[in-house]
């Protein structure tokens, strides 16, 4: 009897642990179970076709789940009409790949403060992804911040110098900008003259390296050059206007105006109401309307490209790539070209 009663109790226990057992192998087949949907052949994103100036196209990949993007922009002067042309270009291109883009103006005068702002509430509103114009110094703290939210970050068009954990930055390389203007102002005063420069924000890494970059390239190669003054028009183009006149009052013989960020065209047209246009001649930045019609006049002299488009584009799509597919940038640094336009090249590359 007491045999019996063993044997039973022995086979109750197998039962017992061999029920324990499937549970937990139940238990790890269900932990298992995102794995192995992440393992799953992702849903194919739809043909859609890309706009006209864009570089860059999205993987043909769709997200599981709906994103958004920020583009955190400025709106002082012209120039920023394309770059929001770029990113409203993202946004209907995008809306086929289940992510909306929102295109932010940040402000129309340039700060440090207007930066960190934008990106506190961006970063509040939990955006998937943020494509930023930071600009200033400083900024680079709540850039961390959103990071270390799990928030990914790319900035483009201009940065301040101190580091930050972006994921890239597109735009121009300022200071070779800068050396390459100054080897223009060098051709058109055949070396010998007086030149006024015109920045955009004194303190903008951007236009500082444009400028020094010209200023460096003219010290050290172009001795017969003299600079007459270095001034701020805050990107305005009836403040570059007034300048204008005033440095050609006080220097007749003034040969070139450097402006090294917004409202080029001010000066030009400044130029043009004096009179002197084939005499005092502008070398700037920007492929926009607003210049060409003066590269065609000939008050400007060359303009240097930057792609505001093609930036405004291919820095969101490069944002939903990262996200979707996990494709990092080719590189920390991504260039835009240095096209050059001016009065003997404008019909060929503008066509009126």
């Amino acid at each position: 009897m007491k045999k019996s009663l063993v044997i039973m109790l022995s086979l109750m226990l197998v039962i017992v642990l061999s029920a324990c057992g499937g549970k937990n192998n139940e238990s790890a087949g269900n932990s298992a179970t995102p794995a192995a949907s992440g393992n799953a052949s992702p849903a194919a994103a739809p043909d859609v076709e890309l706009p006209k100036g864009a570089n860059l196209a999205a993987v043909k990949q769709m997200p599981d789940k709906p994103l958004k993007i920020a583009f955190l922009s400025f709106q002082n002067n012209p120039f920023w009409f394309p770059v929001r042309d770029g990113a409203n270009a993202a946004k209907d291109y995008l809306k086929s790949f289940n992510t909306t883009v929102d295109y932010v103006v940040m402000g129309d005068d340039l700060t440090a403060d207007r930066v960190v702002s934008a990106m506190e509430t961006a970063i509040t509103q939990k955006y998937d992804a943020i494509v930023v114009v930071p600009i200033f110094d400083g900024t680079e703290v709540v850039i961390n911040k959103a990071i270390d939210a799990g928030i990914p970050v790319m900035s483009v068009v201009a940065e301040g110098a101190k580091p930050s954990k972006r994921l890239a930055f597109m735009g121009q390389d300022a200071y070779a900008a800068g050396q390459l203007a100054g080897q223009k102002i060098e051709e058109l005063t055949g070396g010998n003259g007086k030149v006024g420069v015109i920045t955009g924000v004194f303190g903008a890494t951007q236009h500082e390296k444009r400028m020094n970059g010209a200023l460096d390239y003219i010290s050290e190669k172009v001795p017969g050059i003299k600079i007459v003054g270095k001034f701020e028009n805050k990107d305005k183009a009836e403040t570059a206007y007034s300048l204008t006149k005033d440095m050609i009052t006080a220097n007749p013989d003034l040969q070139v105006i450097y402006v090294t960020a917004g409202g080029p065209f001010g000066a030009a047209k400044a130029i043009q109401d004096l009179g002197l246009t084939g005499k005092v001649k502008v070398v700037a930045y920007d492929h926009i309307p607003e210049n060409i019609k003066y590269v065609r006049s000939g008050e400007i002299a060359a303009a240097i490209a930057q792609d505001p488009f093609g930036q405004g584009f291919d820095s969101v799509v490069t944002m939903y790539n990262y996200l979707v597919a996990g494709e990092k940038p080719e590189a920390d640094f991504l260039p835009v070209k240095l096209d050059v336009l001016t009065p003997e090249n404008v019909n060929e590359l503008y066509p009126e």
